[in-house]
């Protein structure tokens, strides 16, 4: 980068003493203190094979707890079909045991246990939870109305964009330590920032579900990044849908591709490298690459959104970043890509999955074909990004989890989707 932002520094700092940690703790398997984020596996490199202790075995954990509480409760809001919604997918990690500082107390789905209740989808869903209370004894709710808050609580709020304000709100007045809201978290600016300034007003912090700040082909892009002045980097998103698969695509994600799959993205261009409105130079769209196209869902309405999008943004604190996202991209289950260059060279690149993690997903895909394979794909992300949330609830600290995006890098994310969205429309359809 050519200067970085006293925001991006510390981020960056952070970030480089976290993997410094990560690395002690891997040599040293008794020492304790180290960062939150270095007890997950997620930010470890491939090539460390010797496993960490979990946070909930580290004795510095247990003993900040707030209360002594080893165990934060967890309210599911928005959970979907049994292996395909993501709602389900985090249910079913906090179950297995795979987040050692959660317990899932409640579910609250208003569809299936609500009007879609007789549906197909929505006997899947009845046949699993009735499995689940007589197995775990968790509660399943048509409302959050029906929970109380009896100790630290983290509320996880996973189902309808749309639905997001609402429910942020409403589990707010009910009590909760903190909100875990996944992406984008609301259908527009003017929504995600009435959400923060109700939350701020109740002092209730709210993390964002981007995966991605902690993953570990970010991380190591952007050590050489910060130590490469003058470099320029460049994100890679790829997902595996066929082109005849778009028209649905386009309507069941009908906010668009920068609100929803390069939403990631911008939400680290917000945290790492200083991306606001207000900061951006210049955007130049790559034309050859890109395709806006105008089609018909299922429902017989037309959607026009980005097939593919390729853009530069150049900030005006002289940061040159680059995004390349296409909903067809990969023929085998998606791939995301990190590359540092320097003067028009390629001199770093990581990507995800790499060889290892692609056999894992093959092989996990093969055993269970049900399963949405971005699950398997982003599995230990998601895992570490509630043992941070939980963990953090029950300590009492002020702010937010190392590598946690906050509900202000999501408005900011938002906001630069809203600002390129009609702006790269525009420019591609000349």
């Amino acid at each position: 980068p050519r200067s970085l932002s006293p925001t991006m520094m510390r981020s960056l700092l952070v970030l480089v003493a976290t993997t410094t940690a990560a690395a002690s703790a891997v040599e040293q398997p008794q020492q304790t203190g180290v960062s939150t984020i270095s007890r997950s596996k997620i930010i470890l490199s491939t090539q460390q094979s010797q496993p960490l202790r979990s946070s909930a075995d580290s004795p510095v954990s247990v003993l900040c707890l707030r209360g002594g509480a080893t165990k934060c409760d967890v309210w599911l809001i928005g959970c979907g079909v049994p292996k395909r919604g993501m709602g389900w997918y985090h249910a079913k990690q906090i179950l297995e045991g795979d987040v050692p500082t959660a317990t899932l107390t409640a579910v609250v789905e208003p569809w299936f246990l609500g009007g879609g209740k007789e549906s197909p989808p929505g006997q899947t869903f009845n046949s699993w939870a009735d499995e689940m209370k007589s197995k775990y004894g968790t509660a399943f709710c048509k409302s959050v109305d029906e929970l109380e808050v009896t100790g630290p609580t983290l509320a996880l709020i996973s189902g309808r964009t749309a639905d997001n304000p609402r429910l942020l709100k409403e589990v707010i007045d009910k009590g909760v330590s903190a909100v875990y809201l996944e992406k984008p978290g609301a259908p527009t600016v003017s929504e995600l920032e009435e959400m923060r300034e109700y939350a701020k007003k109740k002092g209730v912090p709210v993390y964002m579900g981007y995966n991605k700040n902690v993953t570990p082909y970010v991380r190591k892009a952007l050590e050489v990044a910060m130590k490469t002045p003058g470099s320029t980097t460049t994100y890679v998103h790829n997902n595996a849908y066929k082109v005849d698969e778009l028209p649905e695509c386009f309507e069941r994600n009908a906010e668009g591709m920068l609100k929803n799959m390069a939403i990631h993205e911008l939400a680290l261009l917000a945290t790492y490298w200083g991306v606001t409105v207000d900061n951006i130079k210049s955007v130049k769209p790559d034309a050859e690459f890109s395709q806006v196209l105008t089609l018909t869902g299922p429902s017989g309405k037309k959607f026009t959104d980005f097939h593919k999008v390729g853009f530069t943004i150049e900030t005006k604190d002289g940061n040159v970043i680059t995004l390349y996202i296409d909903r067809c991209g990969s023929d085998s289950g998606g791939n995301s890509i990190a590359i540092v260059s320097k003067d028009g060279k390629e001199i770093f690149r990581a990507e995800t999955p790499d060889e290892q993690l692609q056999k894992h997903v093959k092989k996990a895909a093969k055993a269970d074909p049900e399963m949405m394979p971005y699950f398997f794909l982003q599995s230990d992300d998601y895992k570490t990004l509630k043992q941070l949330a939980t963990e953090h609830v029950l300590s009492g600290g002020e702010g937010a989890p190392e590598g946690m995006a906050t509900i202000d890098i999501a408005v900011d994310a938002l906001k630069v989707a809203e600002y390129l969205t009609p702006l790269l429309q525009k420019a591609l359809s000349k």
